[in-house]
């Protein structure tokens, strides 16, 4: 059976609705008209040129991504910025775009959850009660209690990280509760410890939240933003089971390319 965007995005917004996302998170159809119908669609964590690139030689006529391509407001369409030449070439391939952003993270089976499920948590629950970030982490339980660097050794080898930035006193010290949030989550450290973790796994830490994470004795380990990519089988997987359920007729890619603008030497 043929289904256009609109089917697939529909499916997708009730696992995830659109009003779990944070206030003014730009979700939803970016690009393209989601009424055509739709035969490939290639999931990635980021839309960036070489990821339209990929979509184009795999023949797809829709991109699901994680975080929105347009997420400020263009006040020109001058194709002398990258990002606007961007939008031109997913327009000129007539792609349709789709992002799932914050809805996806707070989703019950979304983001927080396929990172604490990654990383073999047991037990697992929201951590941070109210706010802005409410729902937006998890927190759980490794199966047995080991140190710090045990625990960092696993996470680059479960994320496929190359290295991390660590934030503690004793790389020693035991942990075995762990609060996870996948993208910037470092505003919620007090929240993890208040939760009770022994460490916190999340991305984006700046330089003086360091000195107060420090501070307040919470080992955080800064896995960068990237850990997201998670998504991108996780969605597939799910996008897939639903095709099959319903006799669709498309088929369903996860990226193969590294967005992370970030390596490490």
């Amino acid at each position: 059976m043929q289904i256009t965007g609109n089917d697939l995005i529909a499916a997708f917004e009730q696992f995830a609705p659109p009003s779990l996302a944070i206030p003014h998170d730009p979700i939803g159809i970016q690009i393209g008209d989601g009424n055509r119908v739709i035969h490939t669609v290639l999931v990635t964590l980021d839309v960036r040129p070489a990821v339209v690139e990929e979509a184009v030689a795999l023949h797809a006529d829709m991109i699901f991504a994680h975080h929105p391509v347009v997420f400020h407001p263009a006040k020109n369409l001058n194709y002398a910025d990258p990002q606007h030449a961007l939008y031109a070439e997913l327009i000129r391939q007539n792609i349709l775009v789709y992002a799932a952003h914050t809805n996806y993270d707070r989703a019950s089976g979304g983001m927080n959850d396929v990172l604490a499920t990654t990383l073999g948590l047991a037990d697992v629950q929201p951590f941070i009660a109210d706010g802005e970030g409410t729902n937006m982490g998890r927190i759980g339980q490794l199966p047995t209690t080991m140190s710090l660097a045990t625990f960092i050794d696993q996470v680059k080898q479960q994320l496929e990280l190359n290295g991390v930035r660590v934030i503690a006193r004793d790389l020693q010290r035991p942990v075995r509760t762990v609060a996870v949030l996948g993208g910037s989550g470092s505003e919620w450290w007090p929240d993890a410890l208040a939760a009770g973790a022994d460490v916190y796994l999340t991305g984006d830490v700046t330089y003086h939240t360091g000195h107060d994470m420090l501070a307040g004795d919470l080992p955080v380990i800064d896995a960068g933003h990237h850990i997201e990519h998670v998504m991108k089988q996780a969605v597939r997987s799910k996008l897939m089971s639903w095709a099959q359920e319903n006799d669709w007729a498309v088929q369903i890619l996860a990226s193969a390319l590294n967005t992370d603008p970030f390596t490490f030497r």
